[in-house]
């Protein structure tokens, strides 16, 4: 291997063991899903001679071709695991571009996200309350209770919210323009409870800081918010396999959909680039409606009983 591949290799190593990090701590991932994407990713680098984190879509078309013969679906999970690979070297700004698009998509069903109900809210929001409901709150409590109000109350992603400047949201304005996937701007509201939260906040972050969630030199990583997130949900008592940023941001979607609102304004509020991808929280709704219905209509409850409904 040459000097020039040997360093690549390198680099790849260190972005494979990154993402990996990452993936166990946001996702909570399994150790059997965690050895399965190392496998495949550490194989496509093989592939491109250490190549695959800084690889273009020709030479993410000559790695499909490696995959020639390989069962369908070994293919797809290959390539989902590329492109996952993909968005977090974008999310984490290693790379201003995602080339997975040139790899091969699997015909595997997309399941329906994660949701927590009303009622997992109220919870979690009854655990910041009484964190809150002391005549000193600690600062590390305001700092959480504004990164609930966010990601609930605005759906903001979680490489968004911890990067947030810290004039991103400012007094009396109910909205903030934020820079989102692929360089795309959109307009995010902002409500009443979360301007309070933020403000009360921001009171403990320094002026010339340019982070609104500083920590150390930077801001605040990802795999911290996933742990303070993890943190209070044990605490309102929700496993921690069904509670995370992203959950909350699925939770602010669906609400708001139950609620009534609009999907061409829920894709916008969301930053998704093709409306299929909010279409997924209309599936949420009508799985709900159906669960609402099998439990609730008349005639259900007569089967239930052991009567048999009439034609």
């Amino acid at each position: 291997m040459s000097a020039a591949a040997a360093m690549a290799a390198g680099e790849d190593g260190r972005a494979i063991a990154r993402f990996l990090e990452a993936l166990a701590a946001e996702s909570g991932a399994a150790r059997n899903t965690l050895l399965a994407y190392a496998t495949d990713l550490r194989g496509a680098s093989a592939v491109l001679d250490g190549g695959l984190a800084q690889a273009d879509g020709a030479a993410l078309a000559r790695l499909a071709e490696s995959w020639q013969g390989l069962a369908r679906a070994s293919i797809a999970r290959k390539s989902a695991a590329c492109r996952r690979f993909f968005g977090f070297l974008v999310d984490e700004g290693a790379r201003a571009d995602d080339p997975s698009g040139a790899l091969p998509r699997g015909q595997i069903p997309r399941g329906l996200p994660k949701i927590l109900g009303h009622g997992d809210v109220e919870r979690l929001f009854a655990a910041l309350a009484a964190r809150l409901a002391v005549a000193a709150p600690r600062p590390l409590d305001l700092r959480l209770a504004a990164l609930f109000e966010l990601l609930y109350g605005s759906g903001l992603r979680a490489t968004e919210l911890v990067s947030l400047p810290r004039g991103a949201v400012r007094d009396g304005q109910p909205y903030c323009i934020l820079t989102g996937k692929g360089g795309r701007e959109r307009l995010v509201p902002i409500s009443d409870r979360a301007l309070a939260a933020v403000a009360a906040w921001r009171a403990h972050v320094p002026a010339g800081q340019p982070w609104l969630f500083p920590s150390g030199a930077k801001h605040l990583s990802r795999i911290r918010l996933y742990q303070l997130v993890r943190a209070l949900g044990a605490e309102a008592g929700i496993p921690p396999e069904r509670i995370s940023p992203h959950v909350l941001r699925h939770a602010f979607a669906t609400h708001l959909l139950e609620g009534g609102a609009d999907l061409r304004a829920l894709q916008a509020m969301l930053g998704h680039a093709d409306i299929a991808t909010t279409q997924i929280y209309t599936h949420v709704d009508s799985a709900r409606l159906v669960a609402l219905v099998n439990a609730r209509h008349p005639l259900a409850m007569l089967c239930v009983d052991g009567a048999s409904p009439t034609a």
